[in-house]
């Protein structure tokens, strides 16, 4: 089971912390955040490697948002600075069991029930 927490909102330029508490191991699964707006699919946020820690982001997101992981407390964040109100979403976290971080909603086994973030300008 996965419960994401800390969204909010927030005006333009502000930050949030999103974290992602696991009712299990997350040590050998890879992490990873998606959003979904309003009448849109939902998409790959940030994602990051059980195995090697690399990380990947879609490139709206690079150089703002920070993916990371605890191990030890079974817990993903997403820090997110510099937000734009096109970052309002329903935030999710899910698991694979995928070495590395895959940007298909289907490649993820495991999901949360999602965090509310909206940015106003």
């Amino acid at each position: 089971q996965l419960v994401e927490s800390g969204g909010g909102l927030v005006q333009a330029g502000g930050s949030l912390r999103l974290s992602c508490a696991a009712s299990g191991r997350t040590s050998r699964y890879t992490m990873g955040w998606f959003r979904q707006a309003p009448g849109k699919e939902r998409e790959f946020v940030a994602g990051i490697s059980w195995l090697t820690s690399n990380e990947d982001y879609t490139d709206s997101v690079k150089g703002r948002f920070t993916i990371s992981r605890d191990n030890a407390e079974n817990t993903v964040y997403l820090q997110m600075d510099s937000l734009k109100p096109e970052d309002t979403a329903v935030y999710y976290c899910a698991a694979t069991g995928k070495w590395r971080p895959a940007r298909r909603a289907g490649e993820y086994d495991y999901w949360g029930q999602g965090t509310q973030v909206t940015v106003s300008s």
